[in-house]
């Protein structure tokens, strides 16, 4: 029984007219066969669309042998996965160590024995099959995880806004807002280094947590309508220290390197001003973490823009100008500039997520 649901692709590799006859009559009647008599011919045709499914390499050609063919078609990322046959000499044992050490999946040894050579390239191909189903089912399977860690996370930052009803979207804003700033400032010399493109998957993931330490903050504290007492801006200031403390156990599991290193990072140093006058540590400048001094502007411009208890929401035009106001005293002047580029792609984002007591 065959596995195949469409004719396959096999290409034919090799100098020798005569061999490539005989290769051609053995498999043409069961697959689409094409043919290459070099090695750079051989690396122009795997190189097109659509992909083949299996190349039969002649060991011994001029100028480009068949080990050099192979490594150019392991270095390309378009025809790194094709698997490859090496055709040799009955008596050239060497040259079959050497070729299932670099990768081969196998070889085939002259004079050919067509059923053999039928044989060995159906199986591998049907091998192929099963490998290209496994990765898919594979990747689909990843996509279904990463699917489900990001609706926890976006929930558990839900649950620390929940219990304030007046920033709902809060969350999917700052989201935003800390991508649109980490993406635009990539290319900056101060942040090149740091702002790859994976550290800003872990920025967006990671947003949703900062204020994940609201939920050790008592509801008369977090709800007050008035202004808060010196002892309550205490308290509520240590929603930076319980976010640390509610993500360390978590982070340190899955390493240095993982996206809640970052919600961590994020979620203790977004209240830190650049003058060294926030909190909880005092930290300055650039001893701020990038993620503390993005999500500082991000999470500033949403609070200013939104209506709260203690607060009626601000027009766009005058929290862009707290905002730049506060550019070397509170934010990284390099972030400000960014944010002040770009001022109108948030206030779109604002609009786009806004609540309904918000700015309309």
């Amino acid at each position: 029984m065959t596995l195949f649901t469409e004719q396959k692709r096999v290409m034919i590799v090799d100098d020798t007219p005569e061999n490539i006859s005989i290769l051609t009559g053995i498999l043409k009647d069961h697959y689409d066969v094409s043919v290459a008599i070099n090695g750079q011919r051989a690396l122009n045709i795997a190189a097109m669309d659509p992909p083949l499914d299996l190349i039969l390499l002649d060991i011994m050609m001029p100028e480009m042998d068949g080990y050099e063919v192979f490594a150019k078609l392991k270095a390309n990322p378009k025809t790194t996965n094709i698997p490859v046959i090496f055709v040799t000499a009955l008596s050239a044992f060497e040259n079959e160590a050497k070729g299932l050490e670099l990768g081969a999946v196998d070889y085939i040894t002259k004079p050919y024995n067509p059923a053999l050579v039928r044989a060995r390239v159906k199986n591998h191909l049907e091998l192929k099959i099963y490998r290209d189903k496994l990765e898919e089912m594979v990747q689909i399977k990843t996509k279904e995880l990463m699917l489900t860690r990001d609706v926890a996370i976006e929930t558990l930052g839900f649950l620390a806004e929940y219990r304030n009803l007046e920033t709902g979207n809060h969350i999917k804003r700052t989201m935003y807002y800390v991508r649109l700033l980490a993406k635009r400032l990539q290319d900056h010399p101060s942040f090149k280094d740091c702002l790859t493109s994976e550290k800003i998957e872990n920025l967006w993931k990671s947003a949703p947590l900062h204020d994940i330490g609201k939920v050790g903050v008592p509801d008369r504290i977090l709800m007050k309508p008035g202004k808060l007492t010196q002892e309550e801006l205490i308290e509520m200031r240590k929603h930076t220290i319980y976010g640390w403390n509610a993500l360390t156990e978590s982070a340190s599991r899955l390493g240095p390197d993982s996206f809640l290193k970052t919600a961590q990072e994020m979620a203790y140093t977004h209240h830190e001003k650049w003058d060294g006058s926030g909190y909880p540590q005092g930290l300055k400048g650039s001893e701020i973490p990038v993620s503390g001094r993005l999500m500082a502007v991000a999470d500033v411009y949403d609070a200013l823009i939104t209506k709260r208890v203690y607060k009626p929401a601000f027009p766009h035009e005058e929290a862009v100008e707290i905002i730049r106001n506060g550019s070397g005293t509170a934010f990284d002047p390099d972030i400000v500039e960014v944010f002040l580029q770009y001022e109108d792609e948030f206030h779109r984002i604002a609009l786009e997520f806004s609540d309904m007591t918000d700015e309309e």
